[in-house]
């Protein structure tokens, strides 16, 4: 919340229980229940993490979702290019964690998905 308020877009790890109405966010596995509203707010990109999570998101039509492994593109619900890191980027593709990879920093992407968010904002301003 507090990246967002910062004016960050964020990517937040997505999991769906059969047996509740809302989700969970977490990386491994699903701990923090959060309702669909979260999920909608402007900024957030839901990276469905499991199959009953990315049929929720796409049948709400409400959410910006995607779902990846180790693909090395994947589109999201919005035409982004989820780009897995060190893969060639175009000017619609999310450059995913730079820093795990020798690919040199780029401005020609959409943008980028970091741990280090400060860093890549300061180079591509």
């Amino acid at each position: 919340m507090e990246a967002l308020s910062e004016g960050y877009d964020v990517e937040v790890d997505v999991w769906k229980k059969l047996d509740y109405n809302g989700y969970f966010l977490g990386h491994d596995e699903p701990i923090y229940p959060i309702d669909c509203d979260f999920l909608r707010q402007p900024g957030i990109w839901g990276h469905a993490k499991n199959l009953s999570a990315l049929c929720q998101m796409g049948e709400d039509g409400r959410t910006h979702f995607f779902w990846h492994e180790n693909d090395r593109y994947t589109l999201t619900s919005r035409g982004y290019i989820w780009t897995y890191p060190g893969g060639e980027l175009s000017e619609n593709s999310i450059c995913v964690l730079p820093e795990t990879s020798d690919q040199p920093l780029q401005s020609k992407c959409y943008g980028t998905c970091s741990d280090y968010p400060i860093i890549y904002k300061s180079f591509l301003l």
